[in-house]
């Protein structure tokens, strides 16, 4: 089955027009929003998070977890292909940046101080997702995601 994200081409002229001033600077120039004033680092409703830009499906609330850093946090991505990591020397300190895997959205940063099972935190921008309610995944086109939220009904 084909991936419909693989052939997805950005169109730099929609992106102005349809991303906040916010969106765009953190998706296409690697910025970053402020902490604790960000749509999502205290969301808990259960969903998926995907690319702003894409709507590549990225993390699930299932994997998020509170690291105090005022941005949402996840231990690992929906799955490994989800997201692409490259080296980053814009700082003093080296760090790895996250990116979407087809849109090559900036994403935020990983760090190894996660918590269990994986010790990673995936530190991403509020601005760089939209939320999907695991509710809405079928009609949103991501019926084959509500399997991830199956083990959570069962508890």
């Amino acid at each position: 089955m084909a991936n419909p994200y693989e052939n997805f081409k950005k169109d730099p002229e929609s992106l102005e027009t349809n991303l906040t001033t916010l969106q765009f600077h953190v998706t296409q120039n690697a910025g970053t929003e402020p902490p604790f004033q960000n749509e999502y680092w205290d969301h808990k409703a259960a969903g998926i998070y995907v690319d702003i830009v894409s709507g590549e499906p990225l993390f699930a609330s299932i994997h998020k977890f509170d690291s105090g850093t005022g941005w949402p946090s996840f231990y690992q991505p929906i799955n490994e292909w989800a997201t692409q990591l490259k080296s980053d020397y814009a700082l003093w300190v080296p760090r790895t940046e996250v990116r979407s895997r087809y849109a090559d959205s900036h994403l935020g940063h990983v760090f190894n101080d996660g918590p269990p099972p994986t010790g990673m935190r995936y530190c991403i921008n509020s601005a760089a997702l939209k939320f999907i309610k695991k509710e809405d995944l079928h009609a949103m086109g991501y019926e084959k995601l509500v399997v991830l939220f199956e083990d959570e009904e069962k508890k």
